[in-house]
């Protein structure tokens, strides 16, 4: 398996959508106040085009689709991008393609002259726990600001910039 990370394309959008509503669902997730009911997921190409937001899919010649990330704006005035809709498939799971897929993002989100990642997840989403851990990200108490994910009850938030 040879995979390739690249901005997200019109054609991925159901991929990607069944991707994090499966993920969700594994996860009894698949409630309100989870990206599960978000009104973009089914068009996520369309969404993270607009300024000073991008999506990255992984995927693979033989596969197709294993997954995607993205960021769109949380608070432009502090330069924070909230990190977004980061799920894999299973056949990319323990790969460690989360790690490749986190460095193009925050490459791209510090380009764009973000100086700060933050997201939201939940106590059971282990595995993306760990991986957001391992990469640097820190806890934080609680959300910066009011959210829509009001289902989400762990935040975390990674600088950008030394």
């Amino acid at each position: 398996m040879q995979p390739t990370i690249r901005l997200i394309e019109p054609h991925d959008d159901p991929f990607l959508a069944a991707i994090i509503r499966q993920n969700l669902a594994d996860h009894q997730l698949d409630l309100p106040g989870t990206a599960y009911f978000d009104p973009e997921l089914d068009h996520l190409s369309t969404f993270y085009a607009q300024p000073m937001a991008n999506y990255f899919t992984i995927t693979d010649a033989t596969l197709g689709v294993l997954g995607g990330g993205g960021y769109a704006p949380y608070d432009q005035t502090k330069k924070i991008a909230e990190l977004q809709k980061f799920y894999l498939g299973p056949a990319a799971k323990g790969l460690g393609l989360s790690y490749s897929l986190l460095q193009t993002i925050e490459a791209s989100a510090q380009e764009l002259g973000y100086q700060q990642l933050y997201l939201e997840t939940h106590h059971l989403l282990s595995v993306a726990l760990h991986v957001y851990q391992k990469a640097g990200y820190l806890e934080i108490d609680g959300p910066l600001q009011h959210t829509q994910h009001t289902t989400m009850d762990r935040f975390f938030v990674k600088h950008l910039l030394n």
